[in-house]
């Protein structure tokens, strides 16, 4: 039995259904970070500087592993955030039609009995078919990605906009890599299996 706590910074229902995937109790907690890219800032460098202080940024009382995690989308070497409204997803998937997109998830797992935190990126490739106007409007429309980075949703009608993915874990591009937290949680001594 671990003398940790689990908690998840992330007031997102799609990161609390990956996790409860785990079987293991945890708790959730909004992180309160500034989440602006810093200027000249790499994809690779934000979403672990994001991860980080989405984890640190939460407290609690009990002493626990909290867990934080952030998804950029790099199109032409723009790093690409939640469209937010209708027009930006449209742009957004405008953009990545018939194109190959990576994603970087950074995830972190923050000991607040040892102050320390373990990070990792994980990236995954998206391959988009050819989208018409008419499809890109009326996928947005239907599933109103718009606090998704990249402006989909995997997990639901978004998995029809794609030709193929490439990666390690198909639960990154929904925003948590599980087999990456999975060897994280463990070096902390809380057991999966």
């Amino acid at each position: 039995m671990s003398i940790y706590s689990i908690v998840l910074a992330s007031t997102s229902p799609f990161r609390q259904q990956l996790l409860k995937k785990l079987a293991i109790p945890f708790d959730t907690a909004s992180p309160n970070f500034d989440e602006t890219p810093l200027p000249n800032e790499d994809p690779l460098e934000l979403v672990k500087r994001l991860a980080i202080g989405k984890a640190q940024s939460c407290t609690t009382e009990k002493p626990s592993l909290i867990i934080g995690s952030d998804q950029v989308c790099v199109i032409d070497g723009d790093i690409i955030g939640k469209p937010l409204n209708r027009a930006k997803a449209i742009e957004q998937l405008s953009r990545q039609s018939g194109r190959k997109i990576q994603f970087y998830t950074g995830l972190a797992v923050y000991n607040t009995v040892t102050n320390k935190t373990n990070v990792k990126v994980d990236t995954f490739t998206v391959y988009f078919r050819s989208l018409s106007q008419k499809k890109i409007e009326h996928y947005i429309d239907k599933e109103q990605p718009f606090y998704c980075a990249g402006s989909f949703m995997c997990e639901g009608l978004g998995i029809a906009l794609f030709e193929r993915l490439e990666g390690k874990d198909p639960n990154t591009l929904i925003g948590l890599p599980l087999i990456d937290l999975v060897d994280m949680l463990e070096e902390q001594g809380i057991e999966i299996l």
